[in-house]
């Protein structure tokens, strides 16, 4: 993995989960201590941060409750896509308030070091700018650690050993599936749908259906309070609120369980190609050791109802879900912390692009 040290003192040690939809922070010995959206609320057409009426940052809970309600002269942004930065500036100003939000409430004066869980496909310019972020965004020292390991290690699997650890994580932009081996990657599909793709499809499907245009929060609270991908014990249905795409006037309609699976089928049929392309990559050793470990699921969209039965059938293969899985990569990444020195040696044989 890439990283630079810019000065030998000690600091405060952070790991940060920056995730589409949500960033998590741990700190070295406290665990998770810090769990926001991953949102900022601007002033249109800049990269000033808006100051609430309490004298705060519009940033992370305050900027997601903006997010489809702001004025003309307001914009509330989600800065990462697909698991990557697609504002820099505004992800930078991010980072800085939730690492002075961190840091600030302790009395080491040293800038913190700081671990980021990346996604394992991208790019080494997005890569690099992932790092940038941070450095300017006040850390003295900055690692990254793909999402995979990160999710590996959250999930308490043997990685380091001579035998076969597979980790599906499902974050809010990208699906990470990675057969795991000797504290390294043996075979990883780093794939562009999530679970922003799921809300998209359920907000096509309540278009199509229902002539219904809603948003992608109540899309997300449709996905998360009935949404399942296979039959359950745990059906159900809700009214939904939007906006009538023929008279343009606000409107509800009930929907079922049922019509959210049958909305989720092409996300979730990506999903489970790529893990099929990842085991048809296999070494026989390794799908060897699968047959007895199995798949274990990580990530918000490992909590979707179903999954775990859809993959098994299609698989063959046990799958689990993780214990709580959607800090399963933040959790990671402090375990990292804990044993730094050991995992060192990892990060710096790791590609040096930066």
């Amino acid at each position: 993995m890439f990283f630079r040290r810019l000065t030998g003192i000690f600091s405060l040690d952070m790991g940060i989960d920056l995730g589409t939809c949500n960033t998590l922070v741990c700190v070295k010995g406290e665990g998770i201590v810090l769990n926001e959206p991953s949102v900022v609320a601007v002033h249109k057409g800049t990269s000033q941060v808006l100051t609430t009426a309490g004298g705060g940052k519009a940033v992370g809970l305050e900027a997601k409750a903006m997010l489809g309600r702001t004025p003309g002269s307001i914009s509330a942004i989600r800065p990462l896509k697909d698991g990557v930065i697609a504002d820099f500036d505004i992800t930078e100003e991010m980072l800085k308030y939730f690492i002075r939000k961190v840091h600030g409430n302790r009395s080491l004066g040293a800038a913190p070091r700081v671990v980021i869980s990346i996604p394992s496909g991208i790019t080494a310019v997005e890569k690099r700018a992932v790092f940038h972020s941070a450095e300017r965004a006040g850390a003295r020292e900055v690692y990254l650690i793909d999402e995979p390991k990160a999710a590996g290690i959250g999930a308490g699997l043997p990685i380091h050993e001579p035998s076969a650890s597979m980790i599906v994580d499902i974050g809010g932009g990208t699906t990470e599936v990675a057969i795991m081996s000797l504290s390294d990657i043996a075979i990883c599909q780093s794939l562009r749908v999530a679970g922003d793709d799921m809300d998209e499809a359920i907000i096509s499907y309540m278009k199509r259906t229902y002539n219904l245009m809603i948003g992608p929060q109540t899309a997300e609270q449709i996905k998360i309070r009935i949404g399942s991908v296979a039959q359950t014990d745990a059906e159900g249905s809700m009214e939904v609120k939007g906006r009538d795409m023929i008279s343009g006037l606000p409107r509800k309609a009930g929907i079922a369980s049922e019509e959210i699976r049958e909305a989720l089928k092409e996300p979730v049929g990506a999903i489970i190609d790529a893990v099929l392309r990842t085991l048809e990559q296999c070494e026989p050793e390794l799908a060897a050791d699968l047959v007895d470990n199995g798949i274990h699921l990580a990530g918000g969209g490992a909590l979707l109802r179903g999954l775990d039965l859809q993959l098994a059938k299609a698989t063959g293969l046990d799958v689990r879900v993780v214990d709580d899985p959607l800090t399963c990569v933040a959790r990671g990444t402090a375990e990292y912390l804990e044993h730094f020195e050991e995992w060192r040696v990892t990060m710096e044989s790791g590609d040096d692009d930066l």
